[in-house]
């Protein structure tokens, strides 16, 4: 089991409200070069998406599950079609978004009980908990050619030191998609 964050983030690590609905002064900064930027699987999911689940947040799910289901192109159907793990202490009914249930407990214990591949699309508070145990094996990151300035970052003030390897990079238009993995901090060289 692995765990994939998968986020849209500017060149100054900002993640926050990439698509413009939280309203933000900075929102919208994804879809600055046309929403067929970020269509289809931009993250590369593959199988992870078909026989994983996604793992997201309360308001990610609430604005995913207005959206996906009314899509109906290849990639919006096996959106569709996947499981979905929902993180919320508030949210009672999921059923408005087929596949869809709520996680039971904690969310770093649902993850560490998860088989499957988890795929934790945006909700940065659920990446946080994820980071926090420790749990996360891969960032799939679309970076956008935009410094925002402010805004909540991915790696935040304070973010313990993490070594990553790089997986991938690939640009798809304007945007360039990288993949990292987690890796073990290196042994420290014998000085002589």
């Amino acid at each position: 089991m692995s765990v994939i964050v998968i986020q849209f983030i500017s060149v100054d690590g900002i993640v926050t409200d990439p698509d413009g609905t939280d309203g933000t002064p900075t929102g919208g900064w994804a879809f600055r070069h046309g929403r067929e930027t970020v269509a289809g699987d931009k993250f590369r999911l593959g199988t992870a998406l078909d026989d994983g689940a996604l793992l997201l947040g309360r308001r990610t799910w609430e604005h995913f599950a207005g959206l996906w289901p009314y899509r109906d192109d290849p990639f919006s159907q096996r959106m569709n079609a996947a499981s979905k793990l929902v993180a919320s202490h508030t949210l009672t009914d999921v059923s408005a978004w087929a596949g869809s249930q709520l996680v039971k407990g904690e969310v770093v214990d649902a993850v560490r009980r998860e088989p499957r591949d988890v795929v934790v699309a945006g909700s940065v508070s659920v990446v946080r908990q994820l980071q926090d145990a420790d749990l996360v094996d891969e960032y799939r990151l679309l970076t956008f050619p935009t410094v925002l300035g402010s805004g909540e970052r991915l790696f935040p003030e304070g973010f313990p030191r993490t070594f990553l390897t790089t997986i991938s990079a690939e640009q798809g238009g304007a945007p360039v998609l990288t993949c990292y993995r987690r890796d073990s901090e290196p042994q420290a060289s014998s000085r002589g």
